[in-house]
């Protein structure tokens, strides 16, 4: 039995719910979902510059996890970008506070 997923908090919301190439209908392409954790990861990493004990102390996660949230956002918004897929950003924002 897997362990239960943590509690992560979540500041930062996606202003649109889909990123894709231009002229191509969403339904034609390949979709990639980015998880709201990974799109947080990719603002405190990225867009903030925090360092991962710094971002992973906001998301109330270990440095390790955080470490695997933010490659796993980096992976498949380079995977969108390279191969045109549509990358999906989940609006629901369970755990945010």
């Amino acid at each position: 039995m897997a362990r239960p997923k943590i509690s992560r908090r979540i500041c930062g919301r996606a202003p649109y719910s889909c990123f894709k190439p231009n002229g191509v209908p969403t339904h034609s392409l390949t979709q990639v979902q980015l998880l709201p954790e990974e799109f947080e990861a990719l603002r405190l990493a990225d867009l903030e510059g925090l360092s991962q004990l710094d971002a992973a102390a906001q998301m109330q996660v270990s440095r390790q996890t955080f470490g695997n949230i933010v490659a796993s956002a980096r992976y498949k918004v380079a995977q969108c970008l390279v191969h045109g897929q549509a990358l999906m950003l989940n609006q629901e924002m369970e755990n945010e506070q």
